[in-house]
């Protein structure tokens, strides 16, 4: 889901990219001894980019010839858990919620803040809901007069009142052949009725202020549990739900909301995705990848077959106990660089919100086992919040520099030198709405020389970034390294969004001062609308 937006500050947009040589003036930076957690670094000297010789031990070369897909932005899954936890806080301490929400969303140019912009949104219970509930209880339903989006606790409206993208966890268990909300696959006969049911929810949230980025049929179609609320799938049923409710959602205006497919693990991007795409790929937009089972170059084997497929990274937990620092290397390299890397155009994270327990959680669901999930933020009984940096170094190389602009681009980069292995980077280009304006130009960099293999002595690296064929000298601590600059617009390479994956950012202006952008351009289907039933035409 794309959150709202704040209109960034106007700060010396005169002198931005118009100077002879450009200075890295923006840097954030989080170590792995916690002395910084993602804090902005003032510099002096100031790196600026001339004519010195590369570094031989490292030295970055940033390719802005080579322009891959839009990066949409990083976030999570706004469980019922996150929702129930924020609302607490929101109630016991208004201006620690305030904080945290400022901290996560405000896209403010150089505020301290993650600009997180992109959210899922569950369509009934989850593991992280305190109880098993959907949009319509009401057993034979067919006409669905009795779905009520008010089944959703009051306060998720409340606080998604920034927030777009809808995606789904849960079918009416009296739709399902197990006749449970545990297991169980969806009757035949309902297929149809399930569709009107997904676009009745979309009709629903958008009568709430929520406008669908994007939505999907089921999340992890191949999952089957007794614990936790699962229905399953085969390619061909997913794929015949899509096809019914793409056509509905274009007759009913809803053209521009994405449908995504699959939402399961790396491990079946050459099976049930490429399978899915194969039998209903006219229906869907791209699919959405898991990280907990395969690697995240998995995804490459779908795009070389799906190139005008989108990809999403839609869903990977962190869990209580483990190393920090060895965590923060694992999601920097395969998730917040990784999957990027490897096509997609968003990478996100599970639980937006639990406690320091990895609660509340469904009764007698397993979650992350033993030890528990953690959330982006953990919220405590105090009142106070912790936060997770790694993601908001990856979120801030890649805000929209322009209400109504561009989101930001992969662009090309390598890493030469006898330590290049040390640094694992990614590069994006942040084009304007003006090309009279200067482009912002990002790096994210994981400095993981630890010798954590053979011995712990971690070290910083000095490389020069090669740019436009000058060079500026950086040194990079062991942790995480964001860092923008401006530079004159002077290739106009993809600057236009209909040169790639379309993203036009129309906005509408919403609760303090954000700003909602969507998206437009599928494909028109015919419909014929289901006979017999007033609530489905």
């Amino acid at each position: 889901m794309i959150i709202s937006r704040t209109a960034p500050a106007v700060v010396c947009l005169l002198s931005l990219g118009l100077s002879s040589a450009q200075e890295i003036s923006d840097v954030w930076q989080t170590t792995w001894n916690r002395t910084s957690l993602f804090q902005f670094q003032n510099q002096s000297p100031v790196p600026t980019f001339t004519s010195k010789v590369a570094s031989a031990i490292s030295n970055i070369v940033l390719n802005e010839a080579k322009v891959y897909q839009p990066v949409l932005g990083f976030g999570g899954t706004f469980t019922d858990s996150s929702a129930q936890l924020l609302a607490g806080l929101k109630t016991t301490n208004s201006t620690s919620y305030w904080s945290l929400l400022n901290y996560m969303f405000s896209p403010i140019e150089g505020a301290n803040s993650a600009g997180l912009s992109y959210l899922r949104v569950p369509l009934g219970a989850t593991d992280f809901s305190t109880e098993v509930y959907s949009y319509d209880e009401v057993d034979g339903d067919h006409c669905l007069n009795d779905l009520d989006v008010n089944s959703a606790r009051p306060y998720i409206f409340e606080i998604l009142k920034d927030i777009q993208s809808i995606n789904n966890m849960l079918r009416p268990a009296w739709m399902k052949d197990s006749g449970t909300a545990f297991g169980g696959a969806l009757q035949e006969e309902y297929l149809p009725m399930f569709a009107h049911y997904l676009l009745k929810l979309l009709e629903a949230f958008q009568s709430k202020g929520i406008k669908a980025y994007a939505i999907s049929v089921q999340n992890e179609p191949m999952y089957e549990t007794t614990t936790d609320p699962t229905t399953t799938y085969t390619p061909e049923i997913e794929g015949h739900v899509a096809t019914l409710l793409k056509k509905l959602m274009i007759m009913k205006g809803f053209g521009d909301t994405k449908l995504i497919g699959f939402e399961q693990n790396w491990d079946q991007a050459s099976g049930y995705a490429t399978q899915l795409m194969k039998v209903a790929g006219g229906a869907f937009d791209g699919v959405a990848f898991h990280c907990a089972a395969g690697s995240v170059g998995q995804q490459d084997a779908f795009h070389a077959a799906f190139p005008e497929k989108e990809i999403y990274l839609t869903e990977c937990s962190g869990t209580l106990g483990t190393d920090w620092w060895g965590d923060t290397k694992w999601y920097m390299d395969n998730i917040f660089i990784g999957s990027i890397e490897h096509n997609a155009q968003t990478a996100m994270m599970w639980n937006l919100a639990l406690d320091a327990s990895g609660n509340p959680m469904l009764p007698g669901a397993t979650g992350c086992g033993t030890n528990g999930c953690r959330g982006i933020v953990t919220i405590n009984g105090n009142g106070t919040w912790s936060v997770n940096q790694e993601l908001a170094q990856a979120s801030k190389g890649i805000i929209p520099r322009d209400i109504g602009g561009p989101s930001a681009r992969r662009i090309g980069v390598a890493v030469q030198g006898t330590m290049s292995a040390t640094l694992r980077v990614g590069a994006y280009v942040t084009y304007r709405t003006s090309s009279k304006d200067a482009p912002r130009y990002s790096l994210v960099v994981l400095n993981w020389n630890d010798s954590a293999s053979s011995g712990w002595n971690p070290q910083p690296v000095t490389t020069t970034i090669e740019f436009r064929g000058k060079r500026a000298t950086f040194t990079f601590p062991v942790g995480v390294t964001t860092l923008s600059w401006y530079a004159a617009n002077i290739t106009q390479l993809a600057t236009r969004e209909d040169d790639f994956l379309v993203d036009p950012m129309e906005r509408d202006t919403h609760h303090r001062g954000h700003s909602i952008p969507s998206e437009s351009g599928l494909k028109f289907l015919e419909f014929n609308p289901q006979r017999g039933c007033s609530a489905l035409q």
